[in-house]
C-alpha cells in the first residue's frame, strides 16, 4: 500500500471527521497551540530585536543566545519541563517558545540594523524622536524581513507542536502517536498530510499580510 492509498483512505473515513478525535477539532487544536507559541515568542523577540537594531547595541549577545536556544532540543525541553512542572499546556509552550524566539529576534535585529541610514539621519535632523524613527522610518522599510523572521518561527512551531501529544494533549500529533501505538498506518500518515497542509497555509497567510501590509515601493526593492 503507497502513501497516497493511505492518504485517502483516511480522509475518506467519516469517522476522522466527527467527535473529539475529528479532524476539525485537532486541527482547531493545533492551530490554538500555535498562535499561543506564536504571539509569545513575538511579544519576547520583536520588541527586543527592535530595540537592539534600533540602537545597534547587542548583536554579538542576540547571536550567542539565538545559536545557544537553536541547540536545545525541542523534545528534551518538554521531557524537562513536564519533570518540573507536570502535564498541562505550560510545558509544551516553554519549547515551542524558545525555539521561535531565535529566528524572530534574529531577524528583526537585522532587518532594522539593514535599513538605509540616510533617511534615519535625515528624520533625526529634522528632530524626530527616536521611536518615532524607529516606527515611522524603520519599521515600515525592515517590515519584510521582519515578516520572513515570523513566518519561519511560525512554521516551525506548526511542524513542532505535534509534541503536544506527547503529554497527553490534543493537535495534530495525536493522530501521529496515537497511530504509530496502535500500528495505524493511514493515521500516521494522515495526520503528517495535516501538519503539511497548516505549515502550506502559514505560508500563504504570511504572504498576504506581506502584500497587505508593505508598501508596494518596498516590495519592489
Amino acid at each position: 500500500m503507497n502513501v497516497l492509498h493511505f492518504v485517502d483512505a483516511f480522509f475518506s473515513d467519516s469517522a476522522h471527521w466527527h467527535g473529539y478525535d475529528g479532524i476539525p477539532q485537532r486541527f482547531r487544536e493545533h492551530l490554538q497551540y500555535s498562535l499561543l507559541a506564536l504571539a509569545v515568542a513575538a511579544a519576547v523577540g520583536l520588541p527586543v530585536g527592535l530595540l537592539t537594531g534600533h540602537t545597534g547595541r547587542g548583536g554579538n549577545a542576540l547571536a550567542f543566545i539565538a545559536n545557544a536556544a537553536r541547540a536545545l532540543p525541542s523534545f528534551g525541553l518538554l521531557v524537562l519541563a513536564v519533570l518540573l512542572i507536570g502535564f498541562g499546556l505550560l510545558p509544551v509552550m516553554i519549547p515551542l517558545v524558545v525555539l521561535a524566539v531565535p529566528p524572530i529576534l534574529v531577524t528583526t535585529y537585522e532587518a532594522v540594523r539593514s535599513v538605509d541610514p540616510a533617511p534615519v539621519d535625515a528624520a533625526r535632523g529634522m528632530g524626530m524622536h527616536e521611536s518615532r524613527i524607529l516606527f515611522r522610518v524603520e519599521v515600515p522599510v525592515a517590515l519584510p524581513l521582519i515578516l520572513s523572521g515570523l513566518r519561519s518561527a511560525a512554521i516551525q512551531i506548526v511542524s513542532t507542536a505535534t509534541i503536544a501529544a506527547y503529554v497527553s494533549l490534543g493537535g495534530l500529533g495525536r493522530y501521529i502517536i496515537d497511530g504509530l501505538y496502535q500500528r495505524d498506518y493511514e493515521k500516521v500518515v494522515g495526520g503528517a498530510t495535516l501538519v503539511a497542509v497548516l505549515a502550506l497555509l502559514t505560508l500563504a497567510v504570511f504572504w498576504a499580510a506581506g502584500r497587505l501590509a508593505v508598501s508596494p515601493g518596498v516590495r519592489r526593492r
